[in-house]
């Protein structure tokens, strides 16, 4: 509806539908419409996709053995045209979360706004080459439709169809702005969760190389993602079976509330981290991550951590 509202076309079919069965009247919605509202109405898709779309499908796509659940999983990420994120984050940052290699770990001190078009690209072009090392291990055409990056890209282009098909070009033109914004959210939620948290490339993932909150709303809205470090040690537990680890490193606010800290006050976003860093080095690090973090702290521009 929000594609037909904001669009530039008037499709008979969803006009009568909407008048028929739910006696709404799209016209007048359409025609009444000020600026404000436009804006809060990509404000809000975007949230939705974001909040639920590609949350849920990052939990279901975990869920390797269920087929029901993947294919849900995948065409809920497709929404924000995400199908990279079903590989390389189950497949990838699992496994190299915290080391340089791994594009959703940020460094200290490391701008917010670059980390989303570095982690973006990054993240696709490490999917392809995790999807083409799986096939050829298989046998497989790389180019063929067993490519998991190709049919994610179909059902994105299926929906951006679709909503060309509601809302003409001006309606596809604010899906793909809500669906960009939505991956925009998505990275930020990559850069706080592991913000600064660095990892010794031969030692495996532990609890303290995620950080955690048990604020409730972000609990609730984010489907226990903010239960990071027991996610990460048990990727295929389902969200409301993860266990809260009350040692493990702390946002000093909720997950939600550090996320618009991030995007619209980068500054205070660091000097707050800033003091969980340096806690963080003096007693969850181990002598190997703290040599590491000495150099990361050098080149973070960040007063506090080059004391």
């Amino acid at each position: 509806m929000i594609v037909f509202v904001l669009g530039n076309h008037n499709p008979i079919w969803l006009i009568n539908g909407f008048n028929n069965y739910l006696h709404i009247d799209l016209i007048n919605m359409k025609n009444s419409l000020t600026l404000l509202d436009k804006i809060s109405l990509v404000a809000i898709a975007s949230l939705y996709i974001g909040v639920m779309g590609t949350v849920p499908g990052h939990e279901l796509t975990h869920r390797k053995r269920d087929k029901l659940d993947m294919f849900f999983g995948n065409w809920l990420l497709s929404l924000s045209w995400d199908c990279a994120f079903a590989i390389e984050h189950v497949y990838g940052h699992h496994k190299n979360v915290g080391l340089p290699s791994d594009p959703a770990t940020a460094r200290r001190g490391e701008n917010v706004y670059t980390f989303i078009i570095k982690a973006s690209i990054k993240e696709h072009r490490d999917a392809w080459i995790i999807e083409f090392d799986h096939l050829q291990r298989r046998g497989q055409n790389p180019f063929g439709f067993h490519n998991r990056m190709i049919i994610g890209y179909l059902r994105s282009l299926f929906i951006t169809l679709m909503a060309y098909v509601i809302g003409g070009f001006t309606g596809m033109c604010f899906y793909l702005l809500c669906a960009f914004i939505a991956k925009l959210l998505l990275e930020v939620i990559n850069y706080s969760e592991h913000y600064g948290l660095v990892r010794e490339n031969d030692k495996p993932v532990r609890p303290h190389h995620s950080w955690n909150s048990n604020n409730i709303i972000s609990s609730i809205l984010l489907y226990n993602v903010t239960r990071h470090s027991a996610h990460h040690e048990k990727s295929n537990l389902k969200f409301w079976e993860l266990e809260t680890y009350p040692r493990a490193p702390m946002m000093p606010y909720g997950y939600l509330s550090m996320i618009y800290l991030a995007i619209f006050f980068p500054y205070f976003y660091h000097k707050v981290m800033a003091k969980r860093i340096i806690y963080w080095d003096l007693n969850y690090a181990s002598s190997g991550e703290r040599k590491i973090a000495e150099i990361q702290n050098k080149n973070s521009g960040i007063s506090l951590l080059t004391k």
